[in-house]
């Protein structure tokens, strides 16, 4: 008998084309096996966001001099310390559409780069679209004299921290 590559007996031990497909056709399902695991995994697993604290401590009271406007960029509030010597925190998210507000010191302004809301250094809507006011958050003062801002507590604009 004549040999065949395609006769296993007769020693040749070539590739076949069903032996090819088979090895293509399983290997494809092995890698959608593999994926489909792991997104499955990934939607298993919690998927939580960190947020910070919302009390947190600002720093001591000599961080803010009197007539200041600090940005507590992490928190997103504003310290202010008017002239009179007491403070009080206000939100720095935009009452319209959520944008991080700036302190714009030589127009003594806060002022939305989005669309262009303007408040005065007490948080009260000078231009709009904002809807509101910025939110004043309750402070106190902690044993070792730093400001703590409690996010969590909103008061009026008659709330201040006298120190």
């Amino acid at each position: 008998m004549l040999d065949d590559p395609l006769n296993e007996e007769s020693g040749n031990t070539l590739l076949t084309r069903r032996y090819f497909l088979e090895a293509i056709g399983g290997g494809a399902i092995g890698i959608a096996a593999a994926g489909s695991a792991m997104l499955t995994a990934q939607f298993l697993s919690p998927n939580v966001l960190r947020e910070p604290s919302l009390r947190f401590k600002a720093g001591p009271t000599e961080n803010f001099p009197p007539d200041s406007v600090t940005l507590q960029k992490e928190q997103k509030v504003f310290i202010v310390r008017p002239k009179e010597g007491h403070f009080y925190a206000m939100s720095a998210v935009c009452t319209h559409l959520g944008c991080i507000t700036n302190w714009k010191t030589e127009e003594g302004i806060v002022a939305c780069p989005c669309h262009g809301s303007r408040f005065d250094s007490e948080g009260i809507v000078l231009d709009g679209p904002a809807p509101r006011s910025l939110q004043r958050f309750a402070m106190t003062l902690d044993e070792q004299g730093e400001l703590v801002v409690d996010k969590g507590v909103i008061v009026g604009e008659e709330v201040f921290l006298r120190v």
